[in-house]
């Protein structure tokens, strides 16, 4: 064979470096050290071992460096060099249920942590994150990455090769190579020569019948493994013994550099890789551990679509922009974010440990929002003792009804705007704290006299707004030289109605819904389905005897609350369920499942509100709500990060995964971000989640959408599940109770139905409004002291309405980020193609002249330049293709 045909073996020294999984981080952590120390020596010391990939993870440099902070220097010169390859990411993260800016950021910070130690890896390194969203190919161009190295999502009925173009949604396209066999392949390299030679001929030679060019990748490493010491002299023999073929030590860098040069004629994939024939992608762990879930998605719709735009706000009205904070608060996320921790495939000790760093996060984002909306609030012109401060994040002026949390008085009173218009509320729930808060109050100034109210309430208010202006705010005032209480009146009654719809509870414990705009009465709605779950915190996978109990034909005890704003319809029924899988494979129900839900029309808002209370007492099992949208689809629509992304509801695969031996069931149990639902054209409907991101679309028809709101189960891994048959993923001899979320839990959704085809009923602006809701202040004078913290008197000297930037009306992107750039005093605003088929377009008007360019995710410039505006209040935006999201910084 000549020199140029020979196989280029390249052995790619590494390690896989879970933070956490079945072990903790602060195990994780403490090894890490031990690690690290090894590979630097190894590097520095040892003849011939060149490279190191520190599994592209920015965070384990930052982990290490900060117990062993003496070893910077000699990192710095070994990423710089090249031969420590670290980045893009900071974690390897989840792409299918983390939010599209928590993607982002990991990148950003990524990038921005490897830099600062020399080198980041261009590179998007994904060593077994379960399955690959449609949009990375456009976000890893944005971040200047072009070549794409995995392992799991292709299979040979999807293409037999190694090599391939990868195309997203948008049509972005990235060169990708896949480990076929896993990161782990080549980590067990025998030393014998007896055993080497037939190992080579075997692991080589599978690699080469799925390779197009003579390039092979061979990664030595595998989770958390040592550093294999005497690499370079195994490759030396490597050469001496099989002299067909040609080893080098490599890292991905310059490997993809080689193979990319020499490929031709390459496939082209379109689209999410999430095939599971030869490799486990755990297609339904969207919904393992809800409570966590639930968690993590409250944390990011509030970073992204609250937090980090008021700070923006803040900063234009003369705050400083809390950096570090912030970047603080993603950081913990990212480290939930990682396939692992986010997936809550983990122990329970370690799923803790995950908890934790969500309450720490959240907190954090709480009260960082807390003290900006108060220096807002407190140097605003108020002449009142009740005044609300409401912050309106989004693009355009905002009304509606809207929650807020207060402390008031016994009195009476109105509400007027900053107009003086009397708006209508009402107050759900109150709680007399008079003696709490009056007893927290400190006079700093006992000269200034302060109103102190006899009586005070912790309450919760919907109020009727009528316009608040976009990405900007606006007060509200309590009036009580007049009013009288709101009325609020409860019946037994089982109907409740607003301007679009009546929903009526049915003999059958379904709900009717008509829809007063179209006609349309959609029958048998709200379907709660209780069914087994014989799964692992990998899989769901029901059991081989199934008992499935549904709420339909439930006996319902109803009730109805009606107020000026909204209308709600309460419901009490307990599922008799079985109590664990074996009851359920004898057809027993001594379980119950006691529930209450909470369905609630607002004045003039077209979205029907959910709230669903369970007591869970009983083991492995599934609940799922049903919605029968009377539309027999072959697709299904939910979005996916920036965009959206129309999946078939059934798969041929089906009909041979068993004979093929595929590593797992073909299913349609799917992810979203926020919303999915059908559409044909003419009318549709999309549910819409604050919690688990998981559907599947069901029915003899495909015709129902079935949101999961939990799944419960009691070990880590299981063998031989129907779903996926063969050994246990993860550790089966580790017991997860927590798993099984005994006690109480609760859920919010939302159910969006549509006259009109998917683009034009705005499903994705409908779901970012439902997930950002208005953001309220109350100063009052009484409030001052230790109960919120002491605040001095500021000058009041902001108008009480505000706004920073708007869309023109006829503006139709959906807005992803709006914050204060990183390296600059401007701003980012981050948009996006929301539709299926049809443009978008945008024009951003702001309160004052600004220079605006397009930058990258990265908040790069772009080459060649591309500016927007130049000294004008107007940025207009190059028209947006289908799932083509955009990033402009704007400076004023």
């Amino acid at each position: 064979m000549s020199e140029s045909n020979r196989t280029k073996v390249h052995v790619i020294p590494h390690t896989h470096w879970d933070r956490e999984w079945y072990f903790t981080t602060s195990r994780s952590k403490v090894y890490l050290v031990k690690h690290v120390k090894e590979v630097l020596n190894a590097l520095e010391n040892i003849e011939g071992f060149h490279y190191y990939l520190l599994d592209a993870q920015g965070s384990l440099l930052d982990d290490y460096i900060r117990w062993c902070p003496e070893d910077e220097e000699r990192i710095r010169q070994l990423v710089s060099a090249k031969r420590l390859m670290t980045g893009p990411w900071y974690t390897q993260t989840d792409q299918l249920v983390i939010s599209s800016e928590s993607m982002v950021r990991n990148l950003y910070y990524g990038m921005k942590t490897a830099q600062k130690y020399g080198h980041a890896m261009k590179v998007g390194y994904v060593p077994d994150a379960f399955g690959q969203s449609a949009q990375m190919p456009q976000i890893y161009r944005e971040f200047g990455i072009e070549r794409f190295l995995f392992w799991r999502g292709v299979s040979d009925n999807t293409n037999p090769h190694t090599e391939f173009t990868w195309e997203g949604s948008d049509g972005s396209r990235v060169f990708a190579v896949q480990m076929p066999f896993g990161y782990y392949y080549g980590g067990n390299i025998p030393e014998n020569e007896e055993d080497l030679i037939p190992y080579l001929e075997k692991q080589i030679g599978a690699l080469e019948r799925k390779a197009s060019t003579k390039h092979i990748y061979f990664p030595n490493g595998f989770d958390q493994a040592p550093v294999r010491l005497n690499l370079p002299q195994l490759i030396e023999r490597f050469n001496t013994l099989d002299t067909e073929r040609e080893y080098v030590m490599n890292e991905p860098e310059r490997f993809l550099a080689e193979i990319e040069a020499d490929s031709q004629d390459l496939p082209v994939l379109r689209g999410e890789l999430m095939e599971a024939k030869h490799m486990r992608i755990h297609k339904s762990i969207f919904s393992t551990r809800a409570d966590l879930k639930q968690q993590n998605n409250r944390i990011e719709n509030l970073i992204a679509n609250t937090l980090e735009p008021v700070l923006a706000i803040s900063h234009s009205l003369g705050h400083d922009y809390p950096h570090r904070i912030v970047e603080d608060i993603w950081k913990l996320l990212f480290e939930n974010a990682a396939h692992d921790s986010i997936g809550g495939c983990n122990s329970d000790t370690t799923n803790q440990d995950v908890a934790f760093r969500y309450k720490q996060a959240y907190d954090i984002a709480l009260n960082l929002l807390d003290l900006h909306m108060r220096m807002i609030a407190s140097t605003i012109q108020q002449e009142e003792t009740f005044a609300f401060t409401l912050f309106n994040t989004l693009p355009y002026v905002r009304g509606g009804v809207t929650e807020i949390e207060a402390y008031i008085p016994e009195e009476s009173f109105v509400i007027r705007d900053t107009k003086g218009r009397e708006l209508a509320y009402t107050i759900l729930e109150k709680v007399d704290q008079t003696d709490y808060v009056l007893g927290q109050h400190i006079d700093l100034n006992p000269s200034r006299k302060v109103h102190l109210p006899e009586r005070v309430y912790r309450a919760k208010l919907l109020v009727e707004l009528q316009e608040v202006p976009a990405m900007g705010y606006t007060q509200i005032i309590f009036d009580f030289s007049q009013g009288a209480a709101p009325v609020m009146e409860r019946r037994n009654g089982d109907t409740i109605e607003n301007e679009h719809f009546t929903i009526a509870l049915q003999a059958n414990g379904t709900l009717q819904i008509t829809d007063k705009r179209s006609g349309q009465v959609y029958a048998n709605q709200m379907v709660f389905e209780d069914n087994g779950d014989d799964g692992d915190s990998y899989n769901y996978s029901p059991p081989e005897r199934d008992l499935i109990v549904s709420s339909a034909g439930s006996q319902m005890s109803a009730t109805t609350t009606q107020t000026l704003v909204s209308q709600t319809l309460s419901l009490r029924f307990t599922l008799d369920v079985p109590y664990d899988l074996e009851e359920r494979a004898a057809g027993i129900t001594s379980g119950a499942l006691p529930m209450q839900v909470e369905i609630s029309l607002r004045k003039g808002e077209k979205l029907i509100r959910f709230h669903v209370q369970v007591q869970n007492e009983v083991f492995s099992h599934r609940l799922r709500v049903l919605f029968d949208t009377g539309i027999a689809s072959a697709l299904s629509i939910a979005d996916q990060p920036f965009g959206v992304i129309a999946r078939p509801t059934s798969l041929p695969e089906v009909e041979v995964w068993e004979r093929e031996q595929w590593q797992e069931k073909p299913i349609t149990i799917e992810a979203m971000q926020s919303y999915a639902g059908l559409n044909n054209g003419s009318h549709g409907m999309a549910v819409m989640t604050e919690g688990v991101r998981e559907y599947e679309i069901v029915g003899e028809q495909m015709d129902t959408i079935a949101l999961t709101l939990f799944r419960t189960f009691g070990f880590m891994g299981k063998e031989n599940l129907l779903y996926r048959p063969g050994r246990a993923s993860g550790e089966k001899i580790v017991a997860t109770p927590d798993a099984q979320l005994l006690g109480e839990l609760s859920f919010t959704f939302g159910l969006h139905i549509q006259t009109s085809g998917f683009d034009e009923a705005n499903v994705a602006r409908a779901a970012r409004e439902y997930l950002t809701p208005i953001s309220s202040y109350q100063l009052c004078d009484f409030l001052n002291g230790r109960l919120i913290f002491a605040f001095r008197d500021e000058e009041r000297v902001l108008e009480p309405d505000y706004s920073l930037m708007s869309f023109s009306d006829d503006s139709n992107v959906v807005l992803s980020s709006f914050k204060k750039a990183e390296e600059s005093d401007g701003y980012i605003v981050r948009v996006f193609n929301p539709y299926l088929s049809q443009s978008a377009n945008v024009n951003m008007h702001f309160n004052q002249p600004v220079h605006a360019e397009r930058v990258s995710l990265g908040e790069k410039p772009l080459e060649p330049q591309q500016r927007l505006t130049e000294g004008e209040e107007v940025v207009r935006f190059p028209e947006l293709t289908h799932c083509k999201l955009m990033t402009v910084l704007v400076s004023i």
